[in-house]
């Protein structure tokens, strides 16, 4: 099991935050701009697992010899079941440089982009004060 995978289901915020490089950059399913930097990353993450309910790992698909990583997952937002998948890149020390999150169906998907909305302010301010 990859220790990303290990760190989120275990919800150890801090053993992921330490996995992220400090240039990592995390696409949104439901932002058009990707968000740059660790502090914004981790606080982004936290956000999620604060929405996402019933957060489950069912698959890892690995590039072995390679950096890159898919973890596909399920959860349920605001009472929709969701899918998706988190397509992680892994610089040459190792850490996470580029995050991207796919998510179906779109009902699933407009419900997270209300919940994350509404997680906003909070995610803001805690990358701020990081």
């Amino acid at each position: 099991m990859h220790p990303f995978r290990t760190a989120v289901e275990n919800r150890d915020q801090a053993a992921v935050e330490a996995l992220l490089a400090e240039d990592v950059v995390f696409t949104s399913p439901v932002a058009f701009k990707p968000y740059p930097g660790k502090a914004m990353t981790a606080a982004i993450l936290r956000g999620v697992l604060r929405v996402f309910e019933d957060f489950t790992y069912v698959r890892e698909i690995a590039d072995p010899g390679g950096r890159d990583h898919a973890l596909v997952f399920t959860a349920t937002v605001d009472g929709r079941q969701i899918q998706g998948c988190d397509f992680l890149h892994f610089d040459e020390e190792g850490l996470i440089d580029d995050f991207t999150v796919m998510v179906r169906p779109l009902s699933a998907a407009q419900a997270l982009a209300a919940a994350m909305g509404a997680q906003f302010d909070r995610i803001a301010q805690e990358a701020a004060g990081a």
